[in-house]
């Protein structure tokens, strides 16, 4: 028999408001249409033990941590779900879909935390190695927009989702200060348009992506 031919490693990221959630059905949806087996998780979290650390990291009423310690918590986080959920999958040849990865570690850790980017990098080549993700779509609204949506839909904001606005307007410049540093991998896609016009670019991207992967 031949050998399984690996996943492919796809990651979602934008900022609140940024409709990453409703997205992340629809490219669920659109895999397994195109017949792929996808394994659809998120971070912090996607292991027990990560989402014990995702319970410390968002839950306002917790001890506060500092950023070096969200930093470490974070990949503590990710550690297990890179061992236990993630290299599993694509090892069987299952499309694993991220709801945020490292990404997200670079914007609030290392932008609007204040520990930069080289702080990160050093943690990511330890706990990741190779591993980077195949394709990141990055959903991106102004901060306002955001605010807004995210008030319109009642939702009640966890520790980072408070944060301040000056806070969330570093975390949307990093993402796109990586998006303008990796072309390739990183598409930014406007979601300030309707759904219907963002799902459509979603199906662009992948229907790109797919045919580079021999799976078209």
């Amino acid at each position: 028999m031949g050998q399984t031919e690996r996943g492919r490693f796809i990651t979602i990221e934008g900022t609140d408001g940024a409709g990453k959630s409703t997205q992340g059905r629809f490219i669920e949806s659109y895999l397994r249409r195109h017949g792929i087996d996808c394994l659809h998780t998120r971070e912090p979290g996607g292991t027990p033990m990560g989402e014990a650390i995702r319970s410390l990291l968002l839950d306002k009423t917790r001890l506060e941590a500092t950023p070096a310690t969200e930093l470490l918590l974070v990949f503590a986080a990710r550690a297990q779900h890179i061992a236990e959920v993630i290299e599993p999958a694509l090892a069987r040849g299952t499309y694993v879909l991220c709801d945020r990865f490292t990404d997200a570690t670079y914007a609030y850790q290392g932008a609007a935390g204040g520990l930069g980017f080289d702080a990160v990098s050093r943690i990511e080549e330890w706990v990741q190695g190779d591993l980077r993700p195949d394709v990141t779509l990055l959903f991106d609204v102004p901060v306002d927009v955001g605010l807004e949506r995210t008030r319109e839909r009642g939702i009640v904001a966890d520790r980072f989702e408070a944060m301040a606005r000056a806070n969330k307007e570093k975390v949307r410049d990093a993402y796109l200060q990586l998006a303008a540093a990796h072309t390739h991998r990183i598409r930014v896609i406007d979601a300030t348009a309707p759904v219907e016009s963002v799902n459509e670019r979603v199906r662009d991207v992948l229907s790109e992506k797919l045919s580079e992967w021999g799976r078209s």
